[in-house]
């Protein structure tokens, strides 16, 4: 005698529901959730820093810290900007300094490393392997490793030559100029080799000369990646303490603004206020400058991703 199977039942889905198109949704809000969680974790040190340089500084030594300023002031501020930190040297005598050595170690290593770009990627000649081998390998190496044997160098140069290369901003310049050139080299390789060659022998053909292939037809399609690569050596130059403490020595006249900071912690106490105050101030300039060319930066790093 066969007993019958019991007839298997399914839950009936709800109306409208859509299985896959609902997973779908849900991974997009993870992923969107996720972002603004990265977003808040990345910004929150900036809001931070921010919000200190605005309390005064019974706020800033508390045991109840607050998110916002409860009673805001600019002192901070103040005390940075036309205080005396360095004895006979002013807040705008250290932003010229910076602006200087960095706009200029930018110029100078954009049309150095535009300059080796193009020969790397359009010419071959002995030992170029080589030479590209040795800039990926310099990339792995530190500043702080290299900072002696440059000094050294330097030494030596201001010795037998004369030219003041130890307590001036021209010894700095060289060195950002040098310190940011291998990453930037590699950079715009990859935007060289990914402009076509027929592009520039069909200009050759109609009769242009090397000058004016580089200058019309070369430098606009290279011309995002140049402010990306730029981009990282402002940041580079801007940022940079270590070159600046040790070959500036005690030429106070020649300090740039994040040697500043560093007068700020004291051996009887640490001045926060000043310091995320100037720390503040020290950003200003970086954000601007992403303002100008963040939508050349964008198309500029597109392309680097083409070819490498």
């Amino acid at each position: 005698m066969s007993v019958a199977a019991p007839a298997r039942t399914t839950k009936a889905a709800p109306a409208g529901w859509n299985g896959p198109r609902a997973a779908r949704r849900l991974g997009r809000a993870g992923l969107y959730l996720a972002g603004v969680a990265v977003f808040l974790f990345s910004v929150f040190p900036v809001y931070w820093m921010i919000a200190t340089s605005l309390k005064p500084r019974s706020e800033q030594f508390t045991s109840d810290p607050t998110f916002l300023p409860q009673d805001p002031t600019l002192g901070n501020f103040d005390q940075v900007v036309n205080g005396n930190v360095v004895p006979g040297v002013s807040f705008w005598t250290f932003l010229t300094n910076s602006l200087l050595v960095t706009l200029g170690a930018v110029s100078a290593g954009a049309v150095l490393a535009l300059l080796a770009a193009v020969a790397v990627a359009r010419f071959r000649f002995r030992l170029r392997t080589a030479f590209i081998v040795t800039l990926m390998v310099i990339q792995m190496v530190p500043v702080e490793a290299l900072i002696i044997s440059i000094f050294i160098n330097f030494r030596k140069i201001q010795d037998g030559t004369g030219i003041e290369m130890l307590g001036s901003l021209s010894g700095i310049l060289v060195a950002y100029t040098a310190v940011s050139l291998p990453i930037t080299i590699m950079m715009l390789r990859g935007f060289v080799q990914a402009v076509p060659k027929e592009l520039e022998e069909a200009a050759a053909i109609d009769g242009a000369g090397h000058m004016t292939v580089f200058w019309r037809i070369l430098m606009p399609l290279v011309a995002p990646g140049l402010v990306a690569a730029s981009i990282f050596a402002f940041i580079t130059a801007w940022n940079e303490f270590i070159i600046a403490l040790t070959f500036l020595g005690r030429s106070s006249e020649n300090f740039t603004l994040p040697l500043t900071l560093s007068y700020y912690f004291g051996r009887f106490g640490t001045e926060w206020g000043a310091i995320m105050a100037a720390s503040t101030l020290l950003t200003v300039p970086v954000m601007i400058f992403f303002l100008f060319v963040q939508r050349r930066m964008v198309s500029g790093l597109t392309m680097g991703a083409v070819k490498g």
